[in-house]
């Protein structure tokens, strides 16, 4: 005979993957949106919610009207050509943020079996999910003011507002798998939270100089790659020199992280976090130095997100007052890092 604590271990085991499947789409839609960005798809789908005036979009010219360009030029001040690669690349865009937002809908069904137990978890949920669907209607707003680098910036930051929440009801749900001691980590937190906002505004910077970017490549096209870096203004070197200041808060934080614990969760937290900052440093100089290759441009926004999402789940389990919950018995949850 199944016991009912068994029952709720299942629950709340399925609520766990639940969660971490929906924050990995959550990555992937950032993914994808950083390719549509990379390869000049944001106008692929030059109408929303359909694509074309079509559920499917096209796949060859000869499914279009013939006065197609007629239709969509004046939206796009006449410069609408159809290509069926970034009208798929914007497609599949839009479909990972349905998926994405039908997974944080399920995300916050089943949280509701924490409404007793732990209510924080439930809200958490909500508000990733009324996270969620604002961003889906800035996403439509993307396309009806044209790429307005203002409304990409800010879907951007709401996107990863919507991985803070997950995150947040991620870690608070297996709190007592992953549980440190908080002796010595006020310090350690305030670091933590500096560098988290540092990085932050580096990555609105960065979407600053990918806006000049777009400037420059519509101006002298793909074929002079190699110049592109050289034209770029003030914003640029900012952001390079500015990831200096970065990977030094970056040091101080894996140095602190490094002296707070030799083994365990934490550790191999702090060796992602070592991997990720290598990764990120490594693909801005593959752009800086190689004519921004397409490919380095998706990899390094998504590696930024990560950091700053890792860097926001490490303060988390540092903060055993905001995670704990009254229904347990600390000690019982303790579980060395």
């Amino acid at each position: 005979m199944i016991s009912s604590n068994s029952l709720i271990d299942k629950k709340e085991r399925r609520f766990r993957n639940l969660v971490s499947l929906t924050i990995v789409v959550i990555y992937l839609l950032i993914l994808a949106g950083g390719i549509v960005r990379g390869t000049g798809s944001g106008m692929g789908c030059p109408d929303w919610p359909k694509c074309f005036g079509r559920w499917v979009p096209p796949t060859e010219i000869s499914q279009l009207p013939a006065n197609y360009q007629e239709i969509y030029g004046a939206k796009l001040k006449g410069e609408v050509l159809f290509n069926p690669v970034k009208t798929w690349i914007e497609y599949t865009n839009r479909l990972l943020g349905v998926l994405s937002g039908f997974l944080v809908f399920a995300t916050l069904i089943a949280s509701l079996s924490y409404l007793r137990k732990d209510r924080i978890i439930a809200l958490g949920s909500f508000a990733a999910f009324l996270l969620i669907g604002l961003n889906g209607w800035l996403g439509s707003r993307v396309v009806a003011s044209e790429l307005a680098q203002y409304v990409i910036t800010l879907h951007l930051l709401l996107a990863i507002l919507v991985v803070f929440a997950l995150l947040f009801v991620w870690v608070r749900s297996r709190y007592h798998d992953w549980r440190i001691e908080s002796v010595g980590t006020g310090k350690l937190r305030l670091l933590l939270v500096i560098t988290l906002f540092l990085t932050l505004g580096q990555i609105v910077l960065g979407a600053q100089v990918r806006d000049v970017l777009d400037s420059v490549v519509k101006r002298v096209g793909y074929g002079e790659r190699d110049t592109w870096i050289s034209q770029l203004d003030w914003r640029f070197y900012v952001h390079r020199s500015f990831s200096i200041v970065i990977l030094a808060f970056h040091l101080g934080v894996i140095y602190q992280l490094r002296k707070l614990n030799k083994k365990g969760h934490l550790t191999r937290l702090t060796d992602i976090l070592v991997s990720l900052v290598v990764a990120e440093i490594s693909t801005g100089v593959i752009m800086a130095y190689l004519g921004v290759p397409a490919f380095a441009q998706p990899i390094h926004l998504v590696l930024a997100i990560l950091m700053i999402g890792l860097q926001f789940s490490i303060s988390l389990l540092l903060t055993p007052n905001l995670m704990e919950t009254n229904s347990v018995n600390p000690t019982s949850r303790l579980v060395k890092a």
